[in-house]
């Protein structure tokens, strides 16, 4: 059993961000991972990704909304909605959050995740229309919520997440989780490139965990990773693949051929995602 903490379907909203929009570029993006581009998301088909889905052995994704700029694009909470309702037993979702819209995101907090489907929330702080870091101060009453809430919160620090690679520096993750020690941060794209800062940042704030998806894959850091999972980040590190950036097979194999423990390679496949999502509750 395997859960794909980062999967984004062709379905809706998905296909209108630049990841299946511009799918030549998505296919770049996979080649320079050392990826093939998976076929259900070049010709854009639910039932053949469910395939692949199947042949991986995954047995959800977690499917994260988007509250971001109009080049990013907006998977708006409705479609997120809808798949949950239509595969109940393939999604997890997670409610995109826009925390400069504070009454808005309050809302949606309560109706989606206390009252509703979804199992927490996604934060992108570094690609608004309107770019912040992820220690700014008017985002703390969303965290002071969740946190009251126990609502996990997957914080986009990694990869291209800002205008520049200042809004993915993992001293502002370190701040807020320091500030919020109860509340569960999931870090998404693994605050790659500062591999080694953000895994000290996880090292020392037992709140943080680690979700490297796409940047795990032929990347740089990717020995510091594995090292970090094997040790002191084994109930602390989630699996992902960033679909439709690596492809769900291809994806799977390459993860269990890395050097993981074999009694850790469970906990980082499933029993991680499920233990921080409750999900046997």
């Amino acid at each position: 059993m395997i859960i794909d903490f980062r999967l984004r379907p062709p379905f809706g909203d998905f296909l209108k961000a630049f990841m299946y929009r511009e799918i030549e570029r998505s296919a770049k993006v996979s080649k320079n991972m050392g990826m093939t581009q998976p076929v259900s998301a070049a010709s854009k088909s639910m039932e053949l990704m469910f395939k692949e889905m199947n042949n991986a052995g995954i047995t959800k994704g977690v499917i994260p909304g988007r509250k971001a700029n109009p080049h990013m694009g907006i998977v708006s909470n409705d479609d997120i909605l809808i798949l949950l309702k239509e595969y109940p037993d393939k999604f997890i979702g997670f409610a995109g959050i826009d925390p400069l819209e504070r009454e808005r995101a309050y809302s949606e907090i309560d109706d989606l995740v206390i009252n509703g489907p979804m199992k927490g929330i996604v934060l992108e702080p570094g690609v608004l229309t309107v770019p912040i870091y992820a220690n700014d101060r008017r985002i703390y009453p969303i965290y002071e919520k969740c946190s009251d809430k126990d609502i996990p919160i997957i914080l986009m620090t990694g990869g291209n997440a800002g205008p520049d690679v200042s809004y993915t520096n993992p001293v502002a993750v370190d701040q807020v989780a320091a500030d919020f020690p109860k509340l569960k941060i999931i870090i998404s794209h693994g605050g790659w490139p500062w591999v080694q800062e953000i895994l000290h940042v996880a090292f020392r704030r037992p709140n943080i965990y680690i979700s490297p998806d796409m940047y795990l894959f032929n990347m740089p850091g990717l020995q510091d990773y594995v090292q970090a999972a094997n040790f002191y980040l084994q109930d602390r590190f989630l699996f992902a693949t960033s679909y439709p950036f690596i492809p769900l097979e291809e994806g799977v194999q390459y993860f269990k051929e890395l050097p993981f423990k074999p009694e850790v390679l469970p906990k980082l496949l499933y029993e991680n995602a499920v233990n921080l999502l409750k999900l046997n509750d």
